[in-house]
């Protein structure tokens, strides 16, 4: 029930935004506009506050964050290999396997923040936001390259327009070279933050289609597979390697459990992928995270080391 409480908000803006985008006058093109503002400047900016509001003790931290960089690449492999795996080739959509590559390992932010406080307090706190200010640039260079790639884009020059990118590697530097936000912008980037959110995960569910999902049932089980089951295994055998203190092992597994981010949609959508299927998938993975936290806190936790 806890972890329900804790993704409800997030799924019922995904309902909300679907039904306002099917019964009122709020259609697509309306939701095409919040996805253009949410993907250029709202979103960014929370990358931005997000990364810099807390400072990073790269060397105190060192041993977490050499276990969450080999926890992100390692959902990075898997969801690349999905298409060449024995048994799966031929079977996926290999446009829609670039969209929705991501879906295996990014993640929604929010929702660590939020439980890794509750967990582990103030300690807990800072250790997920080091986690997320060195994972989300990484994040967002293996859900771009899949995508430049099929589409034949030029990489580079794609992350260098890539405003999710730019924020998160500015972020990183100015967090790194001590910049604080003024007290006086604080109140105001939050409320940016926090719009960026809800329009975010209504705009995911206005362009939801559930028939997309039907037509690519085998791509879906493996991406959804590696978030919520792999990841957190994952987690659990780097926490032993790396040999991670209780605080650090638990603020790992929160971070390999969460449902995936509500911006994959979004960035899906505005390359020209197929937004609809990518967006069912984050819809599909908000539910699952019901599973996956238990799995990963209650019994992987318990497992001993």
């Amino acid at each position: 029930m806890y972890y329900a409480q804790l993704l409800f908000p997030d799924f019922s803006l995904i309902l909300i935004g679907y039904l306002l985008c099917r019964h009122t006058a709020l259609n697509r093109p309306v939701w095409q506009s919040a996805e253009a503002l949410v993907y250029y400047f709202l979103f960014p900016v929370l990358l931005f506050q997000s990364i810099v509001r807390t400072p990073l003790d790269v060397r105190a931290a060192s041993s977490l964050i050499g276990a969450g960089l080999g926890l992100v690449a390692t959902g990075i492999m898997l969801a690349y290999a999905l298409p060449r795996l024995p048994g799966l080739r031929g079977r996926i959509d290999l446009r829609d396997h670039a969209a929705s590559a991501q879906v295996a390992f990014r993640f929604n932010s929010f929702i660590g923040l939020a439980l890794a406080e509750r967990l582990g307090g103030a300690q807990g706190l800072q250790l997920v936001a080091v986690l997320i200010g060195v994972c989300v640039p990484l994040c967002n260079i293996g859900a771009v390259w899949p995508m430049a790639r099929h589409a034949g884009r030029g990489f580079l020059g794609e992350l260098a327009r890539n405003p999710l990118i730019l924020a998160t590697a500015s972020g990183l530097l100015a967090n790194l070279a001590g910049f604080t936000m003024p007290e006086w912008l604080v109140p105001t980037v939050t409320r940016i933050g926090a719009a960026s959110i809800a329009l975010g995960l209504m705009s995911a569910g206005a362009g939801m289609q559930f028939q997309s999902l039907a037509s690519g049932k085998t791509l879906s089980v493996g991406v959804l597979t590696i978030r919520h089951l792999l990841m957190p295994v994952a987690a659990w055998l780097l926490a032993r390697a790396f040999r991670l203190g209780a605080d650090e092992t638990m603020v790992l597994l929160i971070f390999s459990a969460l449902p995936t981010a509500s911006t994959c949609y979004v960035l899906a959508a505005r390359m020209g992928y197929n937004g609809p299927y990518v967006a069912g998938l984050v819809t599909l993975s908000t539910v699952l995270g019901m599973v996956s936290l238990p799995f990963a806190l209650g019994v992987l936790r318990g497992l001993p080391g």
